[in-house]
């Protein structure tokens, strides 16, 4: 059966500088072009407020809301009408004022309240920013958030079982900082860690492996394959094959072993939380943070074009949304040109943007063009 994924309808009030947004949209992958600060980027991040987690800047619900006068703020909403294979469904997001003053999330799923992984399933997506373009030679943590968001895309649990983790970790370590040496407590979240931590290995190293098969399937052309490798505890143990019974188990008693030590770092020293995503440039047997900025550039785009891939193949995933912030930048022609044609084919919709509308020629009339000025769009 031949699957499809695409934003039939965005509106925006109060997100960023649009104080009102409403596209009319079809299947095509849709260009936004305009001058730096006119709003593009936000359009995007817009979107990926739909996903789990804080959006594509990481920001928090104040800052994405649109300045009202200098005593209030306005709350903000994203709503979205995605079709997928045919069947409708509307998703939205903002946030609110709480009777105490406060600002919630809200999430919406045709109208009902919605949990953020409930969102995932209904539009999956994946996105690049000019942030990311030094990703191979940037922290372990950059890379390991990155790789988190790919592995949350096609398993929606994935995201709770991090919340957990990171949460029976806190209190772990509060009660190391306060000298707590209770071992029943300590115990019972020592297990949840290695539960929760076994959980998010396993998922990790599942991707990677589809992801890797993916890539490895791509004809060589303009963007280059990879060979992933993952640097991690848990998840090496898992490559070699281990149960997730026995991960669990061994994980347990290596944080029982550690609590003196961790509770002088101040922190929890090994686990998922500490993990790293490696990558070669497979022709040239190059690590990855050696190649030139334009190669790390190429090779995260063919990782991307192949997540994609491997999300369309997976029967418990689907198509997803491709989203490029200054899609062009670093391309030349003949890049840019390979780029548009592997969207063109993936089942989920591309959005790009670029400040000039000449850089998405090459997709003539198999795109849909948009200017933004300003906060506001027009059709091009």
């Amino acid at each position: 059966m031949s699957h499809s994924l695409h934003v039939s309808r965005l509106t925006l009030t109060d997100f960023r500088n649009h104080a009102a947004l409403d596209l009319e949209l079809d299947a095509r992958p849709v260009c936004l072009f305009g001058p730096n600060g006119a709003g593009k980027t936000n359009i995007l991040e817009a979107l990926t407020m739909l996903a789990p987690g804080r959006g594509l800047r990481s920001a928090s619900l104040v800052d994405v809301t649109r300045a009202g006068d200098e005593f209030r703020v306005q709350p903000w909403a994203v709503s979205a009408r995605v079709t997928l294979d045919g069947e409708e469904t509307v998703l939205g997001a903002g946030a609110e004022r709480t009777p105490e003053g406060g600002v919630k999330r809200v999430s919406r799923r045709d109208g009902q309240s919605a949990t953020a992984t409930q969102l995932a399933e209904a539009a999956r997506m994946t996105w690049l920013t000019p942030a990311m373009d030094r990703l191979w030679s940037g922290s372990a943590g950059d890379r390991r958030r990155f790789f988190d968001r790919l592995t949350l895309a096609r398993a929606s649990e994935h995201g709770s079982a991090a919340a957990q983790y990171e949460r029976a970790m806190r209190e772990r370590q509060r009660l190391l900082a306060d000298r707590v040496f209770d071992d029943a407590w300590l115990g019972g979240l020592e297990r949840e860690m290695s539960a929760h931590g076994a959980a998010i290995a396993a998922a990790r190293v599942e991707t990677m492996q589809r992801l890797q098969d993916a890539i490895d399937a791509r004809p060589e052309g303009a963007f280059p394959k990879a060979i992933l490798a993952l640097e991690g505890l848990l998840e090496q143990r898992f490559e070699r094959g281990a149960k997730s019974a026995d991960v669990e188990e061994d994980f347990a008693e290596l944080l029982r072993d550690v609590r003196g030590r961790d509770a002088g770092a101040g922190r929890a020293l090994d686990g998922p939380h500490r993990s790293d995503l490696k990558a070669r440039h497979a022709a040239k047997g190059m690590d990855a943070d050696q190649c030139s900025t334009g190669e790390q550039k190429a090779l995260l785009l063919g990782l991307t074009l192949a997540q994609a891939r491997a999300l369309a193949d997976d029967a418990g995933a689907g198509p997803s949304l491709i989203l490029i912030d200054e899609a062009a930048a670093h391309l030349d022609s003949v890049r840019r040109a390979a780029l548009f044609d592997e969207l063109l084919a993936n089942p989920g919709q591309a959005w790009l943007t670029g400040t000039d509308q000449s850089l998405f020629e090459a997709f003539g009339l198999r795109a849909q063009m948009f200017e933004v000025r300003d906060g506001a769009v027009s059709a091009a």
